[in-house]
């Protein structure tokens, strides 16, 4: 398995050795106090020759003693100043680095695997300061981000297993019972592959629009609603279940077929987790000045905001959400959420009073929203 990590202490040992940062800062502070100290020494030097130094220590007699007499002194405060910024320049340069230092052994710790590692540098707000909290930010969401990847790798594991052990489970009847129907086993198995070619399906879709892997067109998502509606309808009323829809014009850019997806997803949604009989699905299209809004509500029973707050997880159903023959694969939110993130929308999903869902899918608003409003 490829690991990152590898690639970085390859590159580091690769790259030809050079001078350090310190050293560099160091070699820098010395020479500056050096040129300092000539400049100011080559004044003092001229100022002496022309005898207008008022505090001169020097009996000066011709230029020949003026520099004999100065040459020592030079010498001395130069040998002083480059030791001085030698030592200095190595104190301050890391003191100055030691920040830095920190977030290096913090990147190269998170490099080895580990993301719960942070900086966390004290002191008040400087440049560093705000590249060490920046480098924590991302640590935050680069584990949060692995985390939930692993988690969504671990569900969606156990859910093509278990097609899989059932279908494995069946032939190993069918094989030991030859007198078995077999009609029944291969209707069975008919159904149980059905459902996992949905979900394979479902996680391709889910993959293609996490990568925002799409051509974007103007699209109106009042006609996307009515084609989902229109498609759906043989399955409403199967249920019981009207559906009521309307609204106006919504100018939109994306892409069509993940928008009908998105659409379709929130309608199927609405319709399967409806009261058993005399169900209703609202769908509604709004246009606002800078996004536009379809609005899917449905009847059902009283879900609590915290059971609401993860309907949008990969293979989060529900409490007594499965029961039904066209439950899904329990990716139907998190498709229509990672949809709307990739048009920089967002999804919003709250309780309804009287029981059921109302999800508000909010994204921006394409050329000609403002010709509908107006």
């Amino acid at each position: 398995m490829h690991n990152p990590a590898w690639d970085t202490r390859a590159e580091r040992v690769d790259r030809a050795p050079g001078l350090s940062v310190r050293l560099k800062l160091t070699l820098s502070y010395a020479g500056f106090l050096m040129l300092a100290g000539v400049v100011l020494l080559t004044a003092g030097y001229f100022s002496l020759s022309r005898g207008v130094h008022p505090g001169v220590i020097f009996i000066v007699r011709s230029h020949a003693d003026l520099l004999r007499n100065f040459a020592p002194v030079a010498g001395f405060v130069m040998s002083f100043l480059l030791v001085f910024g030698l030592l200095g320049g190595w104190l301050l340069a890391g003191r100055m680095l030691a920040p830095l230092t920190r977030i290096t052994d913090a990147t190269r710790v998170a490099a080895s695997g580990s993301l719960s590692h942070r900086v966390r540098l004290p002191g008040r707000r400087d440049e560093f300061r705000e590249l060490g909290d920046a480098f924590d930010t991302m640590l935050a969401r680069l584990e949060a981000h692995v985390a939930e990847q692993q988690r969504f790798a671990a569900n969606a594991s156990h859910e093509l297993r278990t097609p899989l052990a059932i279908t494995q489970t069946l032939l190993d009847v069918a094989r030991k019972d030859q007198s078995r129907d077999t009609d029944e086993l291969v209707e069975r198995l008919h159904a149980v592959n059905t459902r996992a070619i949905d979900l394979t399906e479902a996680l391709l879709l889910l993959s293609r629009a996490d990568r925002r892997s799409f051509s974007a067109h103007n699209v109106d998502l009042s006609l996307i609603a009515e084609e989902a509606t229109e498609t759906l309808l043989p399955l409403a009323n199967k249920h019981g279940v009207a559906i009521e829809i309307s609204g106006e014009l919504t100018p939109a850019v994306g892409s069509p077929a993940l928008l009908l997806q998105l659409t379709t997803n929130l309608v199927h949604n609405a319709i399967v987790h409806n009261v058993p009989e005399q169900g209703t699905v609202w769908i509604t299209t709004d246009a606002r000045p800078e996004a536009v809004v379809l609005t899917v509500e449905n009847t059902g029973e009283k879900l609590s905001p915290q059971l609401v707050s993860t309907l949008v997880e990969p293979f989060q159903r529900g409490a007594r959400r499965t029961r039904s023959d066209h439950a899904g694969v329990g990716l139907g939110l998190a498709i229509v959420d990672s949809i709307a993130k990739a048009h920089d929308g967002t999804l919003t999903l709250t309780s309804r009073a009287d029981g059921g869902l109302c999800a508000a899918v909010e994204l921006p608003a394409g050329p000609g929203v403002m010709n509908v409003m107006d």
